[in-house]
């Protein structure tokens, strides 16, 4: 396995994980995500893989087959009125397909990420993760991530 930017010749294989990114969403949330949707048009997914701003990496197994991604986007508050001047590495999305989950792609996804993101001179690296995925939330935990922040809701009764 090797780790590289994600490229054009990719998009087949982005959109296959990308649904089953939305498949564990749409299980856990079905009230919020659709099932059989799409994150991205393959034109928005185009633009995503030529914006520097937006780094996508692809872990890709040894016959070319993508083992998983992670989508990052860099964000920076320049003279923000309460939020100091820190350059953030986002992940937007990082997904690691359903079959070789557990084989230590995905950390090596993330430990490429954190590389990328020093060299980038980034403050910090976040991401967000949904309560109802139990299984990335304790992958997280294990590489030493932290709550930042909580986003909390209530579901109101349309009766």
């Amino acid at each position: 396995m090797h780790i590289r930017r994600a490229e054009e010749r990719d998009l087949p294989e982005l959109n296959r994980l990308l649904h089953q990114v939305l498949d564990v969403h749409h299980e856990g949330r079905p009230d919020l995500f659709k099932s059989g949707a799409k994150k991205y048009t393959d034109e928005e997914l185009v633009a995503i893989l030529h914006d520097d701003t937006t780094p996508v990496f692809a872990a890709v197994g040894d016959e070319g087959y993508l083992l998983g991604y992670a989508f990052c986007i860099f964000i920076q508050h320049k003279d923000n009125n309460i939020l100091t001047d820190v350059k953030t590495l986002y992940i937007d999305d990082l997904c690691v397909d359903e079959c070789t989950r557990g084989t230590g792609v995905g950390k090596a996804l993330y430990e490429h990420v954190i590389s990328f993101a020093k060299a980038s001179d980034c403050y910090n690296v976040t991401l967000n993760v949904w309560a109802c995925n139990t299984g990335a939330i304790r992958f997280y935990e294990k590489l030493g991530l932290v709550p930042q922040k909580y986003g909390m809701e209530t579901i109101l009764d349309k009766n």
